[in-house]
């Protein structure tokens, strides 16, 4: 029987798309490692590269050079670093290369792994992307391996946040760059708009390895990088319609949807804010703007939660990225919602600016013609990067195996329960000395929990966005004897926690007490954030731990209902029903596939504006590279009122995109709609560049003198400011109209018909 079972596993090994590859990757590692280059000196590594350098221009492929280049730098790691790559990092190394999407565990080296393909697909001399989290992991990895790249013959750089354009073109110009997914977004926007191609800092893209592909690929995909003009003081309607929504009630005036992903107003919330704004009609087309608004400050005053969403610092509104718990920097939601959020805190909003240009992170990684990425979590998102990015994931296995205990979850029938039990197992713990990592659900929880703890005698350290700038500096404590870490969310993105801290000593000591033990006080939507935080213990084969604490009154599970099948019953001990635990796992699937129909929905709206980007950025690039056989002063007009026309579009396209779901009263598809529209407007840009160019060329009679053009007003803009938007609003607005609120939306039309002819007749 055994050996049938046996047979059985066997047979399906070998069917097993990853394990094939696996099974590929081990045999060229063995090829790569068998190279044996201990014998050669170091000038004959450094001949062999040139030589490899010298077959990539010339077009030799590069999978065939693929074994001497991954042999080149394991010695060059080795000699320069004193790291050897470990077999499973040759492996990632390979993927990489084919263009797939590896999970490869917390602490397993994927930046060693990065340097191989990155150093290979460098050879052609058209420059490699490494993109980073954020800007010290940028200048940290290009710092550390940049001596493995400089000896091997190659030049590597990181470009920062606030660097000169002539430090970001030299950043660039190296054969390998490393840099955030924002930065070298934002250089591109500022290069779109550049009227001198010497103004430009990027060269054409190749090739771009993305660290952390998880978060940049999908959580943070769908957010627009925006370049816009100078910015200036907005007015104070904001308040006005935030002491609007104050007066009403939830259920007599407005009700959210199942998931609580919207609000809406019903008929006598209408009829309420049409008398408080002695607007008549709220749903005329006059009317719209103030609908917009009403909708934004509806949408801030019962959906964004102070603490949870955002937090208020220095007189500023500070977002909360939802998928870290630290402060998104440099991120705003969109203007409506900005305007209405400040507003509800009683803060003085600032407008954006102009938008001069925008693009989500996924149109920009999509400019790449070869792409890869990896982290240690893509398994449960696999169908979503294929769908969306055409990237296959492939599962590298550790180099030790994974030792930690994932324990069931323990779920209590209310929250008051789940804190009790929490503060009782983080105190039990702590009293042995191993340290704890607790991941909370928001800055809120954080904070309570605190102080829940302070009340125990149980000192801990508190990581959340009020103060995340001493994250690298917590995270690197998490692991020593005693300490008790309380983080909101997925904890030191690119930083490992080491047992110890990193002292052998103390390290042993903490392995013998079991580990790093890691709690979470809730399930994300995604179980892939779930793993995030497991992920913080157990790496390279150390012992570790995690649970998750639930409680049936959490936002998730209060969301999908599971809490009616309890209703009444409170107690402190944990319930046993098996039926619950994958009752919790299926609200999770569903989530997930929520999530991603959304995604795929909100897709469409802006593929359809980048396609015509592209379309017109391909024209604008023509002229910038004095492609086209016109004058200098023409090729400046042209630029110039192309980047006027286009802001304008970009303008109405945010415009008609905030009311969009307004045509579903109509019966009228709003994606259908939307897309008529801008393609109209679209295709009326052409017409008007080319009347303004003549009226303006006729203005100048010819000039080619630039003084002559500035006079005109034909230069960049004075100053320009980046940031990011976080799509929030129309994410959370899939269909805010039910059928009730269709149906009062119609009675209201038809009686208001009858009734204004008696009306106008009574004056007689």
């Amino acid at each position: 029987m055994n050996l049938a079972v046996k047979a059985m596993h066997k047979f399906n090994d070998s069917l097993d798309p990853n394990k094939i590859k696996l099974k590929d990757y081990r045999e060229k590692a063995e090829l790569i490692k068998n190279r044996n280059l201990e014998a050669w000196d170091d000038q004959q590594l450094q001949a062999e590269s040139l030589r490899l350098k010298k077959e990539a221009e010339s077009g030799t492929p590069l999978d065939e050079l693929l074994i001497d280049a991954y042999a080149l730098v394991c010695e060059a790691a080795k000699r320069k670093l004193g790291l050897q790559p470990y077999d499973v990092q040759i492996m990632a190394a390979i993927a990489l290369h084919e263009r797939f999407l590896i999970e490869q565990h917390t602490g397993e080296g994927k930046t060693l792994s990065a340097v191989m393909p990155a150093y290979l697909n460098a050879l052609t001399g058209e420059g490699v992307h490494v993109l980073t989290f954020n800007d010290y992991l940028a200048k940290r990895d290009a710092e550390w391996m940049g001596p493995i790249y400089r000896f091997l013959g190659l030049t590597v750089n990181s470009a920062q946040a606030g660097m000169s354009p002539s430090e970001k073109r030299e950043a660039y110009a190296a054969d390998i760059t490393y840099v955030t997914a924002k930065e070298a977004g934002f250089d591109y926007l500022r290069d779109t708009i550049a009227l001198d191609e010497a103004d430009t800092v990027h060269r054409p893209f190749h090739h771009v390895i993305v660290d952390e592909a998880d978060s940049l690929l999908l959580d943070e995909a769908r957010v627009p990088l925006v370049i816009a003009g100078e910015s200036g003081s907005l007015g104070n309607d904001g308040f006005r319609f935030a002491e609007v929504v104050r007066q009403l009630g939830l259920i007599e005036h407005y009700d959210f949807d199942e998931s609580k992903r919207n609000v809406y107003l019903n008929e006598a919330g209408s009829a309420k804010v049409e008398s408080l704004l002695g607007c008549g009609n709220l749903y005329e087309n006059d009317n719209s703007h103030l609908l917009s608004s009403l909708n934004c400050a509806l949408h801030v005053e019962t959906l964004l939660k102070k603490d949870v969403d955002y937090i208020v610092r220095d007189g500023k509104i500070e977002l909360i990225d939802e998928y870290t718990g630290r402060v998104a920097e440099n991120r705003h939601l969109p203007d409506g919602l900005q305007t209405a959020l400040t507003a509800k805190e009683g803060l003085q909003p600032d407008s954006g600016g102009k938008i001069l240009g925008t693009i989500t992170l996924q149109h920009f990684l999509s400019l790449y013609p070869k792409a890869c990425g990896m982290t240690a979590t893509a398994q449960a998102s696999a169908m979503e990067f294929e769908a969306i990015y055409d990237l296959q994931v492939v599962q590298i296995p550790p180099n030790r195996q994974n030792i930690r205990i994932d324990h069931p979850r323990r779920i209590f029938t209310h929250k008051e329960a789940k804190l009790k039990a929490l503060v009782q197992e983080i105190s039990s713990v702590h009293k042995t000395g191993r340290p704890i990592l607790i991941g909370t659900s928001s800055v809120e929880e954080s904070d309570m929990l605190a102080e829940a703890l302070a009340a125990a005698d149980v000192p801990c350290h508190v990581l959340n966005a009020r103060n995340d700038a001493k994250e690298a500096e917590i995270i690197a404590k998490a692991g020593e004897i005693g300490v008790v870490t309380v983080s909101t969310n997925m904890a030191g993105r690119g930083v490992d926690i080491r047992l110890g801290g990193g002292n052998l000593e103390q390290a042993e000591v903490v392995a013998k007490l079991g580990g790093l033990y890691v709690i979470g006080t809730h399930v994300n939507e995604s179980v892939r954030i779930d793993n995030q935080l497991r992920g913080r213990s157990g790496r390279q084969g150390d012992p570790g731990a995690s649970v998750f604490f639930v409680s049936l009154e959490d936002e998730l599970v209060l969301r999908f209902g599971i809490d009616r099948w309890f209703r009444g019953l409170r107690q402190d001990e944990p319930l046993e029903d098996p039926l619950l635990h994958s009752k919790i796992s299926h609200i999770q699937r569903v989530a997930m596939g929520q999530n991603f129909h959304i995604r795929q929905e909100l897709n469409y709206y802006s593929d359809m504006v980048e396609d015509q980007r592209k379309i017109l950025y391909e024209e604008r690039l023509e002229i910038l590279k004095g492609e086209k056989p016109i004058s200098p002063a023409e090729q400046r007009v042209r630029l110039f009122y192309i980047d006027e026309f286009w802001a304008d579009h970009l303008g109405y396209a945010s415009y008609i995109r905030e009311g969009i779901h307004l045509e579903s009263l109509a019966s009228r598809n709003p994606m259908d709609e939307f897309h008529m529209l801008i393609t109209q407007a679209y295709e009326q840009i052409p017409g008007k560049i080319n009347r303004e160019s003549a009226n303006m060329l006729v203005k100048l009679g010819g000039s080619n003198d630039p003084a002559e053009w500035e006079k005109f007003g034909l230069k960049s803009p004075t100053s320009t400011r980046t940031y990011m938007i976080s799509d929030q609003y129309i994410q959370d607005k899939r269909v805010s109209w039910t059928p009730v609120t269709i149906m009062a939306y119609y009675l209201r039309k038809v009686f208001r018909l009858i009734l204004l002819p008696i009306h106008k007749l009574s004056k007689y």
